[in-house]
Formats: structure tokens, sequence, C-alpha cells
């Protein structure tokens, strides 16, 4: 396996938000009286925004035009990035710092391939806003995952071809887009766990030292 690069998902492979998410939807569900819970917010990793909303409205005892889940989903994010000003370097998972720092020691390139359209402001927060060769993210795609747009722009802003890329992901639908993309991939978190699809099922990101 010849890896040049290496395109990291944000949430839950970098950094966690998982809890402000959570906190997030929540917030709006209860305004709205939808049952949320741990077990419907599982459902969400890794998908859009819009997405996670329609899993939420299951649950909705009435329906909702257009125009209202739009405003829906604006209000979850807007808490949601009021509670990104408490994020910080601290709350880097265990080993992502070493493997970035590493990795740039060893030539390998470095990218972003999250869904997330705050990701500008996490990798601020977190002190990594200048960190990677190259960023993709939910404001440059028309597509989330599982389809691969996402990884595929941030190769191509590398430079490098699909198949020279190692993409890191924790849920199953990065592992499919990465799949989809022509990519290998290390699975992490809750996909190292369960995925039955990916490359490498890890505990933790800095494995990933041990295959490049």
């Amino acid at each position: 396996m010849t890896i040049k690069a290496v395109i990291f998902d944000l949430d839950g492979v970098i950094v966690s938000t998982d809890q402000y998410h959570y906190q997030a939807w929540k917030k709006m569900s209860d305004e709205e009286g939808i049952k949320f819970n741990e077990t419907i917010n599982n459902r969400l990793r890794g998908v859009s925004r819009m997405e996670s909303l329609e899993i939420i409205l299951e649950k909705a005892e009435r329906t909702y035009t257009p125009e209202e889940k739009q405003a829906l989903a604006e209000r979850k994010n807007t808490y949601y990035r009021e509670s990104l000003n408490e994020v910080k370097p601290e709350d880097m998972l265990p080993g992502a710092k070493h493997t970035i720092d590493e990795l740039k020691k060893r030539g390998v390139k470095i990218a972003i391939g999250s869904s997330s359209k705050n990701t500008p402001t996490i990798l601020k927060q977190i002190g990594l806003a200048d960190a990677f060769d190259a960023v993709a993210d939910g404001n440059d795609i028309t597509r989330s995952k599982p389809d691969p747009e996402v990884f595929l722009l941030a190769a191509e802003r590398l430079g490098v071809p699909p198949e020279e890329c190692l993409v890191v992901e924790d849920a199953e639908a990065g592992v499919q887009a990465a799949i989809a993309g022509g990519m290998n991939v290390a699975a992490v978190g809750d996909a190292g766990l369960h995925s039955q699809d990916a490359d490498y099922r890890l505990e933790q990101v800095d494995e990933i030292l041990e295959l490049i």
C-alpha cells in the first residue's frame, strides 16, 4: 500500500463535539415537543444537518413544511455554534495532535474531509486552523457522506490520486464514502468497533502511523 496522503474526518476523529451536537438537537427537539434521545442521536453520526433533522422528525406529531424544516435546522445550528466557543485544544482526541505532527515530519500530506459547515470554526478553536495542507467541508459540497464528494475534493486539493489516500473515519457513512471514492479507509471509534468494510479497524487515530 502506497499512501501519500491522509484525509481525516473531523468530529470523532480529531476532536469530539458530539456532546455539543446532542445538546443542540435536544434543545431544539424539546422546544418542539419531539422525542429525542441518545439512541436516535447515534443515527445522526456522519450524516448532514438536514438528513439528521429528517431522522429526528420521524418522531414528530405533525408535518413540517420545507421552510419550517430549514428554520429548525438553523435554530439547532445557532445553538451548536454558540456552544463551539467552549471548544478548546484539550478537546482533541487522544493521539490526534501527535499523529498530525508525525505525518507532517514524514512528509505525508494531510487534509480534513468533513461534512460539517462549522469546520473552520472548530479548527480555529483547537489551534489547527493552519495545520492541514487542504480542507474540504460542508461549505464546499452538495452531497454529504456516504457520497464520496468531500473526500474526492480533499484529494483533488492535495493533488494526490484517491487510491493513494487513506481516509480516517469514525462513522459508517464516512467509511462507505471513502470506499465509494476508491480510497483506503481506517475506521476508529464507533466505526472501528462495528464496521465490516473498513480496510483497518483501530482503537485510536495514532495507530495509523504503523500503516504508513
